[in-house]
């Protein structure tokens, strides 16, 4: 029987060799039943020439499209190195018998850590005060003084893996009892943890910090935007590492610009990549990442096991973790390709 061909987009790769320390690899190296490839090119959308003769493919940054998939017959899976999916047609994944899963619970650890970190990188001017030393400012410092996360409370919008993380990383910091909007997750499971579930409106005016943690999809994009922002605090901080366009960016800047917001802090963007000086710049209160704040080896090796893992079930005849298009394992074509790629 032929071999599982497993692809990796080419963004994995720089000069012919992986970026990464470790994305979990040796997971298909060590199983004879795969044989694993990567894409030649950079491309987004990935053209459809790609994908032929393809398998299984394991996608870093590029978008998928309707047209990624027009040729990719002997295709079964798309597996999104990651959660979040809004870069994949994930209607014409369905149309044309592929799966697509994502690496569910990989990620929480991570982002979760690296929220906490901003959230005190921010309440302690941990960017102004490096710039005092450096820029000889000594005798300022007093007018930098910070808070501490005690007392305060944290908004947490949208309550998945990484809200959870959130949420018990910060039980030391004696907090209040954060509050949570997410109308897919029951009062009794978030209260159940501590938390306290509340409409968006009443999360935006009572909290010290707002972190978005949501999908991006129709009903999340512009979620906040300038009615929201009006509701917080002039002291609050908002911090967003799920994806750009969940904020209203002008909407965001003016209420900085006006002295709205205490701060923020952003990882993602209505347009990425960001490749020139951006507007952003102009704030001393707003820390900004190239949507990477989150990664370290620890997080790309957790996603990669768990990225391959999936193709290693599919190859073995078993339901991934994390599938998006549940729907798709009932389609006949999907099956009879499932049933002729099983080893």
């Amino acid at each position: 029987m032929s071999q599982f061909r497993v692809a990796l987009t080419a963004d994995f790769y720089e000069a012919g060799q992986l970026r990464y320390r470790d994305i979990g690899l040796d997971l298909l190296r060590d199983s004879p039943a795969h044989e694993l490839i990567s894409l030649a090119a950079h491309r987004s959308p990935i053209e459809a020439d790609q994908l032929a003769g393809v398998n299984g493919v394991i996608v870093l940054s590029p978008r998928i499209t309707a047209h990624s998939l027009s040729a990719a017959h002997d295709l079964l899976a798309i597996g999104r190195f990651g959660v979040g999916f809004d870069s994949v047609d994930v209607a014409a994944c369905t149309a044309a018998d592929v799966l697509l899963y994502i690496t569910v619970g990989a990620v929480d650890h991570s982002v979760a850590e690296a929220t906490v970190g901003w959230l005190l990188a921010m309440t302690h001017h941990v960017r102004t005060k490096d710039q005092l030393v450096r820029s000889g400012e000594w005798d300022a410092r007093s007018r930098y003084m910070g808070s501490e996360l005690r007392d305060r409370t944290l908004g947490i919008v949208g309550f998945g893996g990484i809200g959870r993380a959130v949420l018990q990383m910060l039980g030391g910091f004696r907090m209040q009892p954060p509050l949570v909007f997410d109308p897919f997750v029951s009062a009794e499971a978030i209260a159940a943890v501590g938390g306290r579930q509340v409409s968006l409106e009443e999360l935006l005016a009572k909290s010290d910090f707002v972190s978005l943690h949501c999908p991006l999809n129709d009903q999340t994009r512009n979620l906040i935007g300038a009615r929201e922002l009006a509701l917080l605090k002039p002291t609050a901080y908002l911090i967003n590492t799920a994806r750009g366009g969940i904020v209203n960016e002008d909407a965001l800047f003016a209420a900085l610009q006006e002295n709205h917001l205490a701060g923020a802090a952003l990882d993602c963007f209505e347009q990425e990549p960001l490749m020139g000086p951006t507007r952003w710049a102009e704030f001393d209160n707003v820390l900004l990442a190239p949507h990477s704040i989150a990664w370290t080896n620890e997080l790309f090796r957790d996603i990669g096991r768990a990225a391959c893992q999936g193709m290693l079930d599919l190859a073995g005849g078993i339901r991934p973790r994390g599938i998006v298009n549940p729907e798709v394992l009932e389609r006949p074509g999907f099956l009879a390709k499932w049933q002729r790629l099983r080893q």
